[in-house]
């Protein structure tokens, strides 16, 4: 139910008729899960707590590093050392204190994938390895859960949603992961700041249609580069 507060708080996305009262309910009573507090991580769990979704759970390792803070912008010099998803959840409940948010701060295995995601309507994956990115997904398959995925490198950022009613994932698109060997990384490659703010940001924004049954990606796979501003959409 739509509380008088929560009117105040969301009115200006419920003005749209696309979202009303029912999608503001629905994002209430929405269960989301991301996987990673880290450049991707950052915004998606911003945006997604502030829109209103009523249970965000955290899932992250990790502990902030200085070399961080240019682009996962939840945090501060003050919480070097600090994890990551413990640090993230504080700061989400004071961006939106009627959220229910659950850190978890281990590492996402084999062992444990399915009963983290089991309890969530839809998995974000914001991490940043093919290892993470095929479990979340085998597991969100066998769970029968839609995923939000999105990567960055460089300049470039992919999204898609897998497995949301019946559509693809990700082994439909690329059936095994290549070599860890072969795969550039942010590490050694770079990436600018706000390239995460700008997919991060749109990942969000399919996590929220998703929630209030809004059109939204069908087998299709973005692929946008920021220095040169080519938008290319993909169907598989």
């Amino acid at each position: 139910m739509i509380t008088i507060p929560d009117f105040l708080r969301y009115n200006r996305q419920m003005m749209l008729p696309e979202i009303g009262e029912i999608g503001q309910e629905k994002l209430k009573n929405a269960k989301v899960l991301v996987i990673g507090a880290g450049g991707l991580g950052c915004p998606i769990l911003q945006y997604l707590a502030t829109a209103g979704v009523g249970t965000i759970g955290i899932v992250d390792f990790d502990k902030i590093e200085l070399h961080n803070l240019h682009r996962q912008i939840l945090y501060t010099e003050n919480q070097i050392d600090q994890s990551k998803a413990i640090t993230a959840k504080s700061i989400l409940e004071v961006l939106n204190p009627t959220l229910h948010c659950i850190a978890f701060d281990e590492k996402l295995t084999s062992e444990n994938a399915e009963l983290l995601l089991n309890n969530f309507d839809i998995i974000v994956d914001g991490s940043d390895n093919f290892a993470t990115r095929y479990l979340v997904n085998d597991t969100c398959v066998k769970l029968g859960k839609s995923l939000v995925y999105g990567s960055i490198l460089n300049y470039e950022g992919q999204m898609a949603i897998f497995n949301h009613k019946g559509s693809k994932n990700l082994r439909d698109l690329f059936p095994e992961p290549p070599n860890p060997k072969d795969v550039p990384n942010c590490s050694l490659n770079g990436v600018m700041g706000t390239l995460p703010g700008i997919i991060g940001t749109m990942m969000a924004h399919e996590t929220l249609k998703l929630i209030m049954d809004l059109p939204t990606l069908e087998n299709e796979l973005v692929l946008l580069n920021t220095l040169t501003w080519n938008f290319t959409k993909l169907k598989f």
